[in-house]
């Protein structure tokens, strides 16, 4: 129940506004039983905990209470010791990061705060004096210093949990052991499942689009390194990329170790010396310049411009016309749907595998019927095994449309687990509670080794963790 509470409250807190201060200095020798240390950069009054060098307040517990409802969650389902459980669990990861010397990239903290003032502004119309009175800052530059603390601190933690866990795995004897170690009356029951198939065509933009974004991004570079031209202004006028055009085309730091971006792009950031701009280059988002600012270590900062070239409306019908055709032909019996995929489909990722579509969550070809794209579920729900489905109208990443067919290869009804059709999603289950363990341990260990102060009415609570080092 512990974990449940903490994922639950993960999905709500982790981009929460929560007051926090960081204590400077070491606290004094406490006066009462139940005070808190005092120290001499914070007032007592409201403090409601201190794990290791940071502070939970009062305060903290109530925003948290406010964000929860902010975001559509119940806060009547959770309660104050609850809440307060997963603070001081938070700042203890936060805590022992410092000490083992992890380092998050400030920029990338800033980047990310930029990014939720965005969406925050969005949700109440776009304006900002309503953010500022909600969290009630007097103005924004003291409301971005606080959500950049908050931030960092919660990006310390997430790495501290990562290296935890990072090296965790399962072997096959441990996924047996652990599936015969539940009683056969609670295995789990997986839902009825689907492998799905799919053949995508795409509309082309013509060569005469094509050559005229690539000549545009030649031209942009030119300017800038013959004339003086500035990136950042030429990326606010001209990219087509809607997440970094607002920010003169600078995107996260790129980290050679953990890379993000696309094959394609990272091949040509990663090629370039600081100051460098690349020559334009095609991804499955459109057409880009690279800007490389700065290089510090394994990460690189870059600016980039995005141009998708226009499609025409005949593009687009012939796209259609095209699906159509291959259906009939699919119907008709005159060729396979697998071999229809490996012929005309534009989807790399799924036409060599006859159209067979992956599932990220597990690795596997199956689909749990009921957590299937709600679009898709409504085309194949009662599709027949090898029958094709309607055309369905989509679109790609960058907004263009796409004609797509379906087809179910295979359905496994609901069913109770089992070892062998099951496995990938067993050992997914053993790996969790392998990683929670671990946690669990790391936990227990590191609240004994880290100075903890509950304060007040908080020591009361019914706390799964030995917060009291009882």
């Amino acid at each position: 129940m512990k974990h449940i509470i903490a994922v639950c409250l993960t999905l709500f807190v982790t981009n929460g506004i929560l007051a926090q201060e960081i204590i400077d200095e070491t606290p004094k020798e406490e006066k009462v039983a139940d005070s808190i240390k005092p120290t001499t950069n914070i007032k007592v009054d409201g403090v409601a905990a201190v794990v290791g060098d940071y502070i939970i307040l009062e305060s903290d517990i109530d925003k948290t209470f406010l964000q929860l409802k902010a975001q559509g969650g119940d806060p009547s389902a959770f309660t104050r010791c609850q809440l307060f459980g997963k603070l001081l669990e938070d700042k203890l990861y936060a805590h022992q990061a410092i000490q083992d010397s992890i380092v998050v990239n400030d920029a990338e903290i800033r980047s990310y705060v930029n990014q939720q003032l965005q969406e925050i502004k969005q949700r109440v119309g776009g304006d900002m004096q309503q953010v500022l009175d909600f969290y009630k800052k007097a103005d924004e530059q003291s409301l971005r210093d606080e959500m950049f603390e908050i931030n960092k601190s919660q990006k310390l933690g997430v790495e501290m949990q990562g290296k935890i866990i990072d090296e965790i795995e399962v072997t096959p004897e441990e996924v047996r052991q652990f599936f015969n170690k539940i009683p056969k009356d609670q295995r789990p029951e997986f839902g009825t499942e689907l492998k799905v198939a799919q053949i995508v065509i795409k509309p082309v933009a013509t060569q005469e689009e094509i050559d005229k974004v690539i000549n545009k991004l030649k031209s942009i570079k030119k300017d800038v390194e013959e004339n003086g031209g500035n990136f950042r202004s030429k990326a606010l006028f001209n990219s087509d990329d809607p997440g970094s055009k607002k920010n003169g085309g600078q995107l996260p730091p790129m980290n050679r170790a953990r890379p993000r971006m696309v094959k394609e792009f990272r091949e040509v950031a990663f090629s370039l010396q600081e100051g460098e701009i690349s020559d334009p280059f095609k991804t499955q988002y459109g057409y880009h310049i690279v800007l490389l600012e700065k290089i510090r270590g394994q990460e690189y900062d870059v600016r980039h411009i995005l141009m998708i070239p226009e499609v025409a409306e005949s593009s687009v019908k012939a796209a259609k016309d095209k699906i159509e055709e291959t259906k009939k032909n699919i119907e008709e019996g005159n060729i396979t749907f697998a071999d229809a995929a490996r012929e005309v489909s534009d989807e790399v990722e799924t036409k060599f595998q006859g159209g067979q579509l992956i599932n990220p969550a597990t690795q596997d070809y199956n689909f749990e019927l009921t957590k299937i794209d709600t679009e898709i579920y409504v085309k194949i729900q009662d599709l027949e095994n090898n029958t094709v489905s309607d055309v369905l109208v989509d679109r790609d990443e960058i907004g263009n449309v796409l004609y797509k067919i379906l087809t179910v290869t295979d359905r496994i009804n609901e069913h109770e687990a089992d070892y062998s059709r099951d496995y990938l999603k067993i050992k997914e289950l053993a790996l969790s509670e392998k990683r929670l363990e671990t946690i669990g341990k790391w936990q227990e260990e590191n609240i004994l080794d880290t100075y903890i102060k509950i304060s007040g009415d908080y020591r009361d609570c019914d706390f799964t963790n030995n917060w009291l080092k009882k």
